[in-house]
């Protein structure tokens, strides 16, 4: 399946720390799970050990919403959680 990126999921990218490779990622090597409005979720850990808006962070989750358009992944949104933390 080929990843399309949606305008909305471009401008979110930057916004919510991540980059299209990572998304890439979840998509292909991720949990599957369903999400609302009948897309399609996809959840991977990736380790971080990097700052993030001020605060320290082991890890976070990455969760790209998409459709399928016939042969197509169409990232909708990204949702990105930041986990764990002490430096």
């Amino acid at each position: 399946m080929e990843i399309i990126f949606s305008n909305h999921s471009l401008d979110k990218i930057k916004e919510r720390g991540t980059n299209k490779e990572e998304i890439e990622i979840a998509i292909r090597l991720g949990e599957r799970v369903p999400a609302k409005k009948g897309r399609i979720a996809f959840r991977k850990n990736f380790n971080f050990e990097n700052h993030w808006k001020g605060r320290y962070y082991q890890g976070k989750q990455m969760m790209p919403v998409i459709v399928e358009e016939g042969n197509n992944y169409v990232v909708i949104t990204v949702y990105v959680f930041f986990i764990g933390g002490e430096k």
